[in-house]
């Protein structure tokens, strides 16, 4: 294992894994400061650019970009008290106080160096498990390897913020569409309809981005104002550093707990900053200063956000459980190049383990000094409105949806996938299990396949290691439903009112029509979905025919809920807002784009859609708009000869 360790190390010296590394690291600083965007969208975007590389330069490129997005989102969270992501808003409560305080710097070297710190912990955490794991990863048989694909959708969906039925319900939706396609036991098409565009399935990068990217533009492109520079940087880098070292402690607790946080599939790194922040104030012998300037309210969380990444890698190599959606992105790239996480990778691909382990050491530590040295640069890009970003973000999504299959269909897809991701967030749907089911669906059903071949009916249930997982997997679900059962007990004793909760802030159409009209269309696709699958040949339709009546029933579940508290609530919530209907206009003016580049190609859909939207929707100036369209026009028309980046042509450029 030494040997695979210092082999990789080695091979960072290949200036073009250097190169990718690099790329990486300033890509994920930039999406970093982008609210709603961070690993999932660095990731997103990023992982087109790699098809066609070498397993080792792809994950340099996509490491890079996960270890420091949470280095860069704490810039707006400390100078303009408006963080890039969720897991950045603990660290806004102790880092804004100190910067309006004129400590701004002194903040911000707490973070860096907590991040950087955070980073190299959690790559030793990874290190360490690999010798750990690996007799108990090298003893798993298909029947392990089958429940483990089971707990990584369960434990996503069960663990996920919000209703629980929701989870689960998101999570199976995943592994259906993940069906799609070739059946992977009888190569049989399934949920094709005769199409063959569909018969290769369905493209991983349009529905991340579709899920996320598009719906986080539609949700946020009413943002037209960027944030105001309200402090300055000031002085006190070195007395941060020296604070910093003084709260060592605090470091390694904070990434440790960040660590287990990013095991846990579905915790994540908002819940491994605030735990962290919350054992910070718990050990503490003053609490007064947390919340207004204390260093240790900032050590705390930007150690755990980092190792959160870092620990999050466990499951996904060792074990093919994705924790997060960058990580299961991660995990579908490996697919793609034919790398199985488990004990394949252990067996056979024992130095990309440690490529990806020495990548996000030298990446935590990069991101870091980079962070020192532009962060006045970074500042001023927090405050461009998003609305202005968002155009060039919709002309790179789809230009990145593009590269998997090289058809315009994988463009609708996304643009579909996108309206429904948006529905999914605004009723309170988690999308992170929907997406972790859709790249588990296919080894969930090969594992399940070998499984059922091997074993004669269910006694394959009875090998201990299966035993363990089905009591990992049943504990967090009864848990969850006790909770359930006692928040809407409280409900009921309150006649329910229920008492405004973050979520529901995040979620503007929950308890709406719309809530109730996503789940009948819940309902109405598991329905269909049996009914089709039972047109397959019985060894096509096993896995399709669970899901769907596994989703009939909780979808079911779901929607007599929904019913219920239509009747119970006095006062629905208006069902159509301000934000709704730019949501709409902003799908609408997608839908412009992608006809556009369907019929005259993607760069006259460039040179329209972008400078009208910058007039039109984010309202800027013409300046700004020429300057603007121009720059990113050559940028686009460069890229081809820069990366292996095809442009899609319309139906003009085939025919002429």
């Amino acid at each position: 294992m030494l040997d695979s360790a210092m082999a990789a190390l080695a091979s960072l010296a290949d200036p073009s894994l250097l190169l990718m590394l690099l790329i990486g690291v300033v890509a994920g600083l930039v999406m970093g400061l982008i609210p709603g965007l961070g690993g999932t969208g660095a990731v997103a975007i990023l992982l087109p650019i790699t098809f066609g590389m070498e397993p080792p330069q792809a994950l340099a490129l996509l490491i890079g970009a996960l270890a420091v997005v949470h280095t860069s989102d704490t810039v707006s969270a400390v100078l303009l008290g408006a963080p890039g992501s969720a897991s950045a808003s603990v660290t806004m409560l102790d880092g804004y106080s100190m910067a309006k305080k004129g400590q701004a710097a002194r903040a911000l070297s707490l973070a860096f160096l907590s991040s950087m710190a955070g980073g190299i912990i959690g790559a030793v955490g990874l290190t360490l498990a690999i010798p750990l794991a690996r007799p108990l990863v090298l003893s798993f048989a298909s029947p392990e390897l089958f429940m483990l694909t089971v707990l990584g959708v369960a434990l996503a969906a069960v663990l996920s913020r919000g209703n629980i039925i929701k989870g689960v319900t998101a999570g199976l939706l995943g592994l259906l569409l993940g069906m799609v396609g070739t059946s992977p036991t009888t190569a049989e098409e399934r949920f094709t309809f005769g199409s063959l565009f569909l018969g290769d399935g369905l493209s991983l990068v349009a529905v991340a981005l579709g899920i996320f990217g598009l719906a986080e533009i539609a949700s946020r492109a009413s943002q037209r104002r960027g944030q105001q520079d309200n402090v300055t940087l000031g002085g006190g880098w070195f007395s941060g550093i020296r604070e910093w070292l003084a709260h060592w402690t605090q470091v390694i607790r904070g990434a440790l707990i960040g660590i287990w946080a990013g095991v846990l599939p579905g915790v994540g790194a908002t819940a491994g900053t605030w735990l962290a922040y919350g054992q910070a104030v718990a050990t503490a012998k003053d609490k007064r200063n947390f919340g207004k300037g204390d260093p240790r309210g900032i050590v705390g969380p930007e150690s755990a956000n980092n190792s959160v990444e870092a620990g999050d890698l466990i499951p996904t190599l060792l074990f093919g459980i994705p924790g997060g959606v960058p990580s299961a992105m991660l995990l579908g790239m490996l697919l793609t190049y034919g790398i199985q996480p488990g004990p394949s990778i252990i067996s056979d691909h024992l130095d990309l383990m440690y490529l990806i382990v020495w990548s996000f050491a030298i990446a935590s530590v990069l991101g870091a000094l980079f962070c020192f040295l532009s962060v006045r640069g970074l500042a001023k890009l927090t405050k461009v409105p998003f609305a202005v970003l968002a155009a060039g973000l919709v002309a790179i999504m789809l230009l990145g949806a593009f590269q998997e299959g090289g058809q315009i269909g994988d463009l609708w897809v996304m643009l579909i996938l996108g309206a429904f991701g948006w529905l999914l967030k605004s009723t309170g749907v988690p999308r992170a299990p929907f997406l972790i089911g859709f790249v588990l669906a296919i080894p969930l059903e090969r594992y399940y396949f070998l499984t059922d071949s091997l074993y004669n009916g269910i006694e394959w249930m009875a090998r201990p290691g299966v035993l363990v997982f089905l009591a990992i997997l049943v504990l967090p679900i009864l848990w969850s439903l006790y909770k359930w059962i006692r928040a809407r007990r409280k409900v009921n004793a309150d006649d329910g009112h229920r008492d405004e909760q973050p979520e529901d802030i995040e979620s503007p159409l929950k308890n709406s029509a719309w809530s109730l009209g996503l789940a009948v269309l819940i309902v109405v696709v598991f329905g269909a979905a049996l009914v089709t699958s039972g047109t397959f040949s019985p060894e096509a339709r096993l896995v399709p025919q669970l899901v769907s009546i596994t989703g009939l029933i909780i979808s079911g579940i779901l929607l007599s809920q929904e019913i219920a508290d239509r009747l119970k609530t006095r006062h629905s919530k208006i069902g159509w807002t301000a934000d709704t209907g730019f949501a709409f206009r902003t799908f609408t003016w997608m839908l412009g784009f992608l006809a556009i580049t369907a019929v005259s190609g993607y760069m006259i859909g460039v040179l329209l859609f972008v400078p009208a939207f910058l007039l039109i929707v984010a309202r800027a100036r013409m300046k700004t708009t020429l300057i603007y369209s121009a720059v990113l026009y050559l940028f686009l028309l460069a890229l081809p000869s820069l990366l292996p980046i095809e442009l899609p042509q319309g139906l003009v450029s085939n025919f002429i």
